[in-house]
């Protein structure tokens, strides 16, 4: 329906563009050369006026296309510059290195326990257990508080 008001809009300024060239010359003077230039004038105008509005539409095009060209490449550098920046952020220490573990101590002695029902025929030797006849697992502590 857009269309077809073009088409009689155009239509309708080719009849007036024809009829006031005519009305210049004036109707009793009035040649079939004149019917001819009238005719062509319009069409004239008409061709500018349809030319400069195809090459409004063609550079609107383009404008978009460079334009979502330009944002992709935005994009593709802000993409590039933030994947960048998650690169792992290097924080080194002002403590001195530390050394190294010391080797393991001895082995503890293996011997049968007291609880023989939980205890399997060769459970090590608990250091912080009481000593046998002490209420205290440090005998020289006397196991009161502050």
């Amino acid at each position: 329906m857009r269309v077809s008001f073009l088409v009689y809009a155009v239509l309708y300024v080719v009849i007036e563009i024809i009829g006031y060239q005519l009305e210049r010359i004036g109707w009793p003077e009035l040649t079939p050369l004149d019917v001819a230039t009238a005719v062509t004038n319009a069409m004239l105008a008409v061709a500018v006026l349809v030319a400069a509005l195809v090459g409004l539409d063609l550079l609107g095009h383009r404008w978009r296309r460079w334009v979502r060209a330009h944002r992709e490449e935005q994009a593709r550098l802000a993409q590039e510059l933030w994947a960048a920046a998650q690169q792992p952020i290097v924080a080194r220490s002002w403590r001195p290195a530390r050394w190294a573990l010391p080797a393991a101590g001895p082995a503890l002695p293996w011997t049968p326990t007291d609880h023989a029902e939980t205890a399997s025929p060769r459970s090590p030797v608990n250091a912080y257990a009481p000593a046998a006849g002490s209420r205290h697992a440090f005998p020289e502590d006397d196991g009161r508080l502050l």
